[in-house]
């Protein structure tokens, strides 16, 4: 009974912490951000002292590819949350029906696997 509760609680923090982080990821897309210019593009010039424009399309597409990986990462959280509620509330279904002292296999296995996702996505989420 430890297991599911514990299973529960962390789904609904998971959940909860995902829906923020979108709202957050949300916000912060309006924003534009000047990231630093990448190696051989500052003020030192090209090589062999040669001065070459730096591509007036880098900013912007290292801005999409960013966007891209964080929508990415954000609807993989998404979609490991649900499936760790599922998870949570088919177990909580099952030890309802089997009692309170009685453990099937599945339901270990199944224990164990919403403990594993519910790590990785908190990993995920701190960075």
């Amino acid at each position: 009974m430890k297991i599911l509760r514990a299973a529960i609680m962390g789904a609904l923090l998971l959940t909860g912490s995902s829906v923020m982080l979108h709202g957050q990821l949300g916000r912060g897309s309006n924003q534009t951000q000047n990231p630093l210019p990448p190696v051989g593009q500052g003020n030192m010039g090209g090589l062999g002292g040669r001065n070459e424009a730096p591509d007036p399309l880098g900013p912007r597409i290292q801005e999409q590819q960013a966007k891209s990986r964080n929508s990415d990462r954000q609807r993989k959280l998404v979609e490991d949350t649900e499936r760790l509620l599922s998870l949570a509330a088919d177990l909580k279904q099952q030890m309802g029906n089997t009692g309170k002292d009685a453990m099937s296999a599945d339901m270990v296995r199944k224990a164990e696997e919403i403990e594993k996702l519910a790590k990785s996505v908190k990993e995920r989420m701190k960075g």
